[in-house]
Order: structure tokens, then sequence, then C-alpha cells
């Protein structure tokens, strides 16, 4: 039984006059025992709420950002009717800071053996998935004295899915790989492997182009168009460990990480390719392989949705071995980890040979750009000192980045906002040049 803040108001107002006019256990006594009467009829003409059926419906999946509605339906199948206040738990980081009293609470009325439907909606704040917890009811008696309180769990699960802002960016890089494959008007050849068509010679083509065999058999000299190559391999690798727990200004690095492998698989089985995915830490905490078109960017999806850091330092050793156990012929491994000079020159380095003996390999880094404020920061003794910090920085980012393009690596470092584009670029340049 649950008491209303009407029952305590009436108790004081009663025990008032009570108290200043005639004290005594006979006046407090006469006082109070037709309000708890009143108390114990008004519970017990409550509508039970054990007896109360819940289903749920709705949104199961949302992303990041956006607005997802669950509804909840509330069957009364007793002969009192239910005037009551409930209350839809779901974990903290469902809706926006402060906003999670309004939205998971309800006041509503259903007549015996009738039903009602709420909606409760979610704004959730961190990917991942967010189930429901119990449904608490209090229902209220005729004269809001009293009330019953129960809870029920109904189970709901709303999966919170990655951004994907960068998917902005794919209607451009689709149009320039479009003109990298010859399908446009543009009609530009990339220096591609795979054969497209003869034409006739003229001054400025590569003479080693000339098909010889072609321009016997008629009176021009012919020769041979490319194409970037499709149907290549892409596995796309994702550091989980310690250093992807780092926060660039409002985005952890990881959440940096997952923009640009969404915007890369687009494109990339857009362009005809295999794109795998593999996440790893100090183990393989997601993998897809093996997928068709269609179905690659959905499973990308899924897998990356309850990532989150680890921290502990990664093992480049395993990461490596997994990373070629994963794609046994020649592929494309793109590697998001970070630059930092330590888990780079002491794990990568050392077993990157095993990638790049077989694979090309490109590495893409989150780079903050509140080191390059650091480095141009002038005018107090403080700032004097923050830039020395950051040239260092700088400086040292660049010393990793020249050590792994010495061992052929290709390097992307951009920002949060500029990493999925300048990878998506670095992708079609590589594949314009034949490397894939």
């Amino acid at each position: 039984m649950a008491l209303t803040g009407r029952a305590a108001l009436l108790a004081a107002l009663g025990s008032l006059p009570v108290g200043i006019a005639a004290p005594s256990w006979t006046g407090m006594l006469a006082v109070n025992a037709p309000l708890s009467l009143a108390i114990l009829c008004d519970y017990a003409l409550a509508a039970p709420v054990r007896t109360l059926q819940f289903t749920r419906s709705g949104d199961t999946s949302v992303r990041l950002g956006d607005q997802a509605e669950v509804q909840l339906t509330v069957v009364n199948p007793s002969r009192r009717p239910l005037r009551a206040h409930l209350r839809d738990a779901w974990p903290p980081s469902s809706w926006l800071p402060g906003t999670e009293s309004a939205a998971s609470r309800h006041e509503l009325t259903v007549p015996p053996g009738e039903r009602r439907r709420i909606r409760t909606l979610l704004r959730p704040t961190r990917r991942g998935d967010r189930r429901a917890e119990r449904i608490t009811v209090r229902s209220y008696g005729p004269l809001g004295l009293a009330a019953r309180q129960g809870s029920h769990r109904v189970p709901w699960t709303v999966r919170v899915l990655p951004p994907f802002t960068s998917r902005k960016h794919l209607p451009s890089r689709l149009a320039r790989m479009r003109e990298l494959d010859g399908r446009t008007s543009v009609l530009t050849r990339g220096e591609g492997t795979e054969f497209d068509s003869l034409r006739a010679y003229v001054p400025g083509d590569d003479v080693r182009s000339i098909d010889w065999r072609a321009t016997a058999r008629q009176s021009a000299v012919a020769v041979r168009t490319w194409r970037p190559e499709r149907d290549r391999h892409v596995l796309v690798v994702l550091d989980t460990g310690r250093t992807s727990a780092g926060r660039v200004g409002d985005v952890p690095r990881l959440d940096a990480a997952m923009d640009a492998t969404l915007l890369l698989t687009a494109l990339a089985t857009r362009a005809g390719d295999r794109v795998g995915l593999l996440a790893y830490s100090r183990r393989r905490r997601a993998k897809v392989q093996g997928r068709a078109a269609g179905n690659v960017l959905p499973a990308v999806v899924d897998a990356l949705t309850p990532l989150e850091p680890e921290l502990v330092e990664t093992d480049a050793r395993g990461l490596v071995a997994a990373a070629v156990a994963q794609a046994p012929r020649r592929s494309l491994v793109v590697l998001l980890t970070s630059l930092d000079a330590a888990p780079v020159e002491e794990g990568l380095l050392p077993v990157l040979p095993q990638l790049t003996q077989r694979h090309t390999v490109l590495v893409a880094a989150v780079s903050d750009p509140h080191i390059a404020d650091m480095a141009g920061a002038r005018g107090t003794v403080d700032a004097i000192y923050e830039a020395a910090a950051g040239v260092e920085a700088q400086a040292q980012r660049r010393r990793t980045a020249d050590r792994l393009r010495s061992h052929g690596v290709v390097v992307v470092d951009a920002s949060p906002d500029d990493l999925a584009p300048a990878l998506a670029d670095a992708y079609l340049a590589l594949k314009a040049a034949g490397r894939l």
C-alpha cells in the first residue's frame, strides 16, 4: 500500500483542531479512525496491479542521435477502473540528460476490460543495446487516498546503431569512383590492371599499351585501355584497445574510426570489392566475412554497434596474425589505430612485414586538432610551454608516420571530421593506381 499526499494532508488538517481544542487519545481516534477506514476502502476499490497485462511494440533499432518510439499496451482485465501513474524505466543513457522524468512517466485511465496504449520516446546517447527495465504501476482508488503498487517486466531491446554521419560524403566519392571506372560520360581511365577495351592510338599514349596482334589485323595502331580492378578484397581492422578510448573533442577515437569504416564499406561494396571486418584488442571481438554485397554494410553496422574500447594494450602480434588468417589472398588491409610512438614502434612495426609482404596496407589514425592549436599558441609563458609541447607532439606523429611509410604503408592522419572522407580518398587513389 502507498499513501498519497492527500491522505497526509487530511490527517494533518484533522489532527490540528483536536490537538488545540481537546488533546487526547479519544480525539485523535475520532479523527484517524474514519480516515483509516476511508483509506482502506479506497485501497480496496483501486484496480489490482498484478493482473494487468502488458505488451510492447515499436522500434527495435535507431541511429545514435535519432529518436525511437516504443509503444506499451496496457490491458485492465479487472472489474474496476484503473487510475494509475506508470513509470516505464530504461537505462539512463536512453534519454538526453534531464529528460528522463518527463519521458518515462505516464498517467492513464483504463476502464474495466479495456486497453490503452502509451508511447515512450527514447533518444539514446550511447551506442549498443538498450533493454527495458521494470514497469512500475501505482493504481489509485477513487478517493485518491491510497494506491496499490507493483512492478512488471516486459522485455524489449532497442539497438542503438552508429550514427554514420559521413554518409553525406558518399555521393561525391561514388561519382569519382564511376569516373575512375569509366562508367560516366567523362570516360576517365584509371591505371588499373583489368583490360577494358581497344581504341586507336593517339600521340602521348604509353607504347607499352599497344596491342600488336590487334594492330596487325587492321590499318591503325590499337592500344589497350585499362580500368581499376573489381572484385578485390578489402579487410578493415579496428584496433579496439586502450588507445581507441581516447577522446578528441567530444568524439571517442573508436567512434570516429567506426564512421570511417562505414563510409569505406559502403564505397568499396559499390565498387564491386569484397569487404571484411575484424575488431581486435587482445582477442577477436567482431568479425564479418564472406557476406554478399547487399548484406555487408548491415552486417558491419550490426558488428560495430555493441563495441566499446577495452582498457588493455593491444596485442599487435595477435592482431596481425588474425588479419593474415582472415585475408589469405592479396587484399587491401586498412588498419584503424593510433600513431602513438610506443604502440606503433614497439608493437606494430616488428610484425608489420607479415602484412606488407602479401597485402597493401593502409594505416588510418585520428589526429587531435588541439595539438595544432597548442603548437601555434603565443602570448604568455604557459602558452609558450603549450606551443613547445604541441610542436613536439606533431613531430613525433610525423616520425611515426614516416617509419610506417618506410615499410611501404600508406598513412592517413586526419581529424575526426575529416578521417572518413580522407580514408575514402586514399582508397580511390589506390584503386586508380592499380595497387589493390
